[in-house]
């Protein structure tokens, strides 16, 4: 089931997250968290380690007991619909040389076909579709166990919208992964919300790429301290407070090293910096 495209999302649904909490026995982990996220949105959550992040990914995913509401509504009508969700989690434990192929893994995730069995080839046409929209067509014969971090990350974000989701959690998906490969992950990413009608939830510690990609930042410590656009959040005090910064200071350096390397990449490309 191939994710339709459109021009652009149609930006009547939303998902509204009402008084979350997450506890286990006496420790709080979340309390009274709130947010509202748009299809086409492209939506950071950012804190120190043990705020709550990945708990936060577990309870939408209903991995965990939790307290409040998840609603998805659809704006336009006030109706409230099933939630549909694709997720990305920070790796999957594959043992070296298991003889498992990135076909055999959608195969059976998403087709429930047995990997014993000769390959199909209408779903191997199918999964090899899925793969082209994430460059990764060329892996689908590939053993899973000898991918690189950043090529299991576009088989693994394949997989999550195969089945057409209307929210997409990303838990810190590109740990581990060079540069290069975080730059194309979140040129995809971009090209998701532009292109496909769903909202995107990611769980990033790097705030130079939450920075110069995302459409809203919410900053968790157990609850929401503060959230809006990248230099609303940066400049808060509740930022400086949780990273020990500055605002103003982390948002010049920021746009100063943005700069730089845009200078520096232009100058690669054949520039003159006494153009």
């Amino acid at each position: 089931m191939k994710l339709k495209k459109i021009i652009e999302t149609c930006g009547f649904h939303c998902i509204k997250i009402k008084n979350l909490g997450v506890s286990f026995g006496e420790q709080v982990v979340l309390k009274d968290v709130n947010l509202h996220i748009h299809c086409g949105s492209l939506n950071a959550i950012i804190g120190k380690n043990g705020a709550g992040k990945s708990t936060l990914v577990r309870a939408i995913l209903k991995d965990v007991p939790t307290e409040g509401t998840i609603e998805y509504r659809d704006t336009k009508n006030g109706k409230i619909k099933d939630l549909k969700i694709g997720y990305v989690p920070q790796s999957i434990n594959i043992e070296k040389n298991t003889p498992l192929s990135v076909y055999d893994l959608i195969a059976s995730y998403q087709y429930h076909y047995p990997v014993f069995l000769p390959k199909s080839k209408r779903i191997y046409e199918k999964i090899k579709t899925y793969l082209e929209t994430f460059e990764a067509a060329d892996l689908i014969d590939k053993q899973v166990c000898n991918l690189s971090g950043g090529q299991l990350q576009r088989v693994l974000l394949s997989m999550a919208v195969a089945d057409k989701p209307k929210l997409l959690l990303l838990d810190e998906p590109v740990s581990g992964i060079d540069k290069n490969g975080m730059e194309l992950f979140y040129k995809t990413i971009t090209y998701l919300k532009e292109h496909y009608d769903l909202a995107i939830i990611l769980i990033s510690h790097d705030l130079d790429y939450v920075k110069k990609y995302a459409d809203h930042v919410v900053l968790l410590d157990q609850t929401v301290l503060t959230q809006g656009c990248v230099k609303e959040v940066f400049e808060s005090p509740e930022f400086a407070s949780v990273f020990g910064a500055e605002p103003e200071e982390t948002w010049i350096h920021g746009k100063a090293q943005e700069f730089a390397e845009t200078w520096k990449f232009n100058l690669e490309e054949g520039g003159n910096e006494n153009d």
